[in-house]
């Protein structure tokens, strides 16, 4: 059987992590057995749905890579074939119009309530004759679901699933205005689309009966099905924006890197021994549905960014810049004339966590600092600091070879002249040409920064200097 699965999310929002881990799941189970991945919109929900979000969909598909085969595709351009689908269960009887007023049906839900009964509709319309229909009145269209029987499914991830017929009601397939509605649609699609597996989030199982019934009235061949457990917050609660349900494109700002996200996402409810780092191919070739956890996976920040950095320390440096560069763009840092950033990757990932906060801690090579940092300033540009910053700027001025090298070999000797130890010279100097205390090592952070705004910079320092002893 050649494997199909579709990614359907509904334009209503954006595409969130729970959402992608789905998507995700999708892609990795078609691409591994050589089959196709097919990208839905189902926006038949008009009120909601919003451009958008479709377009929030399609930019965070793209941000992941994860391309699809087939679409996408969109239910909105798809009304006349459900339209068909619709009155050939009519005129087979295996659909019926109901004319019940919603005061009705409100009346109905409170007295189930009270009386503790299942909500549901009690299929008063379900055997009007054809002249006691008159279709000239307001009505929706409902699906006529069996009343006995039971209908059983093999879950993928949560095993075997029975339900009652006589707990499912008969739900609307057209709306009043003739608008489907999302379980029928969801059927047509599937079928239409050759859809061989089904994996969707839990909130769905209770569908499934239902679309199942669907199905075989339609005289369909029903796909096999998989329910992937929700994510919840690291506090047992249901994913909220705090934990980190937002958008997956704000992960993109956040300095995140998709193949780390991705990493992090599969991981949620999924592993292969003690292996924490998965590259797609290597997704694509160990994922199995059967290995999912059928319980909820709990969302770690702490772990996503440690993911985060290992891939920043490992990817090619070339391509941790590719996706740098939008960060560099956004905090109107110009690399012009600098030295390569792809050279200070390996330098600086140890440092941080995001590509955001690689951005910001890169600046001082590329534009002189506004300020020293309070604390690095306080403990190493004291009055103290004054000789050494003066000796090593007369060294550095007269210097010919601006390697990193030489430039080491000078803070050197300007220790050793001095007769203090390397700190003693290294960090003032540090703190003077970065404005802080961090720094790749010494020489080649000279090196990279350049001579020209080495020198500015340390005057820059020694001036700091000079306003602290007259404030003493």
């Amino acid at each position: 059987m050649s494997v199909k699965t579709r990614f359907a999310p509904s334009p209503t929002g954006y595409l969130h992590v729970g959402g992608a881990r789905t998507a995700l799941y999708c892609y990795l189970h078609a691409k591994k057995t050589s089959g196709d991945f097919v990208l839905r919109i189902e926006d038949t929900d008009r009120e909601r749905s919003t451009d958008e979000s479709v377009q929030a969909i399609l930019d965070g598909m793209e941000w992941l890579g994860l391309s699809h085969d087939e679409g996408p595709y969109y239910q909105t351009k798809r009304f006349d074939r459900y339209a068909v689908v619709k009155e050939h269960l009519l005129a087979e009887g295996k659909a019926y119009p109901c004319f019940c007023s919603k005061e009705r049906l409100d009346a109905l839900r409170e007295e189930q309530m009270q009386n503790k009964q299942n909500i549901g509709y009690d299929g008063h319309c379900r055997n009007l004759t054809v002249q006691e229909q008159d279709l000239s009145q307001p009505h929706v269209i409902r699906f006529k679901n069996p009343l006995d029987g039971v209908v059983t499914f093999d879950d993928l991830i949560k095993g075997e699933i029975s339900v009652s017929n006589a707990e499912l009601d008969d739900l609307i397939i057209a709306r009043t205005d003739g608008t489907p509605t999302y379980n029928f649609t969801v059927v047509v699609d599937d079928l239409d689309m050759k859809i061989t597996h089904v994996i969707r989030g839990d909130d769905h199982v209770n569908n499934t009966p239902r679309q199942i019934n669907m199905i075989e009235a339609i005289g369909g061949q029903r796909p096999l099905f998989a329910h992937v457990p929700m994510i919840l917050g690291d506090d047992g609660k249901r994913l909220s924006k705090r934990h980190g349900a937002v958008s997956v494109m704000q992960y993109r700002d956040d300095g995140y890197l998709p193949q780390a996200l991705l990493n992090y996402l599969v991981r949620l409810g999924w592993s292969h021994g003690d292996q924490e780092i998965f590259s797609l191919e290597d997704m694509v070739h160990l994922f199995a549905l059967e290995d999912v956890n059928r319980a909820p996976s709990a969302f770690n920040t702490e772990k996503l960014n440690w993911l985060n950095q290992q891939y920043m320390k490992s990817l090619p440096a070339t391509e941790v810049v590719n996706h740098l560069e939008w960060h560099l763009e956004q905090q109107k840092i110009n690399t012009d004339g600098g030295v390569a950033v792809e050279l200070l990757i390996p330098e600086m990932a140890e440092r941080v966590k995001t590509l955001k906060e690689l951005a910001s801690a890169i600046r001082y090579f590329y534009e002189d600092y506004q300020e020293f940092d309070p604390n690095a300033a306080k403990k190493h540009l004291r009055p103290v600091a004054r000789q050494p910053l003066e000796l090593a700027k007369e060294k550095l001025v007269e210097a010919a070879d601006w390697s990193a090298e030489t430039l080491h070999q000078i803070v050197s000797d300007t220790a050793s002249e001095l007769e203090l130890g390397m700190g003693k010279v290294g960090m003032p100097l540090r703190v003077a040409i970065t404005g802080a205390g961090m720094s790749p090592d010494l020489g080649i952070t000279l090196e990279w920064i350049g001579k020209e705004a080495v020198l500015r910079r340390i005057d820059k320092a020694l001036d700091f200097i000079t306003k602290r002893e007259a404030s003493s």
